[in-house]
């Protein structure tokens, strides 16, 4: 579904990334690990053409990402930025609706099943009594339901978020991981998500992409990437690894302070 062939970009004169390449199919869930300025953002970033791309390629059903127009690839892929930001105040249930737009031709109204689509939603993430709610009126966790339920408005088969959780508490990012979960189990989309939170991951995702220095050094599940020889060629620190005994995923524990 997704190709990226020898990838490489970065701003002005800087190289960020070098010669990337992997391929992710349908009912995937990765998960792009590694250090800060390890080129996970822009690796999301140049798959969408938001960067431009100084060589290599990348594909979405074997068309090349400057062959869709924007229209076309918003019914393919949806991404979730680190932040997301409405310069102007909308409903809760108008932003879920902009998810169906790229579904609009020329001064056509959203229709009884754009609507439909967009309730089926907001139940499924809770956000049905807060519909009617104007963004700067939610919190942080119930912002980024909104996002990720326009997102999922798209009915895209791809979903690139980018640290999208990261900014909040623990029970807020486990519960946006869970629906991500239940979500790709459900509709077998490839889900591609940069994240600092390694257990989370770990426990959720089912492919690891280990980035260092632009590039990727380990590439596998879970159980083959969480060790600490690879972890420290990645972050330079020393870890102890164990199994979660809810999950039975491999986990960190991290130094101490009499480390």
């Amino acid at each position: 579904m997704l190709e990226v062939t020898n990838l490489s970009s970065g701003y002005r004169n800087n190289e960020i990334l070098h010669n990337i390449s992997f391929k992710a199919e349908s009912g995937e869930f990765v998960a792009l690990l590694g250090p800060n300025g390890a080129g996970k953002s822009t690796l999301l970033k140049t798959i969408m053409a938001f960067i431009a791309s100084t060589s290599g390629d990348v594909t979405i059903e074997g068309k090349s990402i400057h062959e869709w127009n924007r229209k076309d690839l918003a019914t393919k892929v949806a991404f979730i930025p680190q932040e997301s930001y409405q310069q102007f105040q909308f409903r809760v249930e108008e932003l879920v609706l902009m998810g169906r737009f790229p579904y609009l031709n020329l001064l056509q109204r959203y229709t009884k099943d754009d609507h439909k689509v967009v309730n089926d939603i907001l139940e499924t993430f809770g956000l049905t009594e807060l519909k009617d709610r104007y963004l700067n009126e939610l919190s942080g966790g119930e912002r980024q339901r909104v996002f990720l339920a326009r997102a999922i408005a798209q009915k895209t088969d791809i979903l690139l978020l980018d640290e999208t959780f990261s900014h909040l508490d623990i029970n807020h990012q486990v519960e946006l991981m869970r629906l991500l979960h239940k979500i790709h189990k459900e509709t077998g989309k490839l889900i591609i998500l940069v994240s600092h939170n390694i257990n989370l991951t770990a426990n959720f995702c089912d492919r690891i992409l280990l980035l260092k220095d632009g590039h990727i050094i380990e590439d596998g599940s879970p159980e083959s990437i969480i060790n600490p020889t690879k972890l420290k060629e990645a972050y330079n620190m020393d870890f102890e690894v164990t199994n979660n005994q809810v999950t039975g995923c491999p986990n960190l524990i991290y130094p101490g302070i009499n480390e």
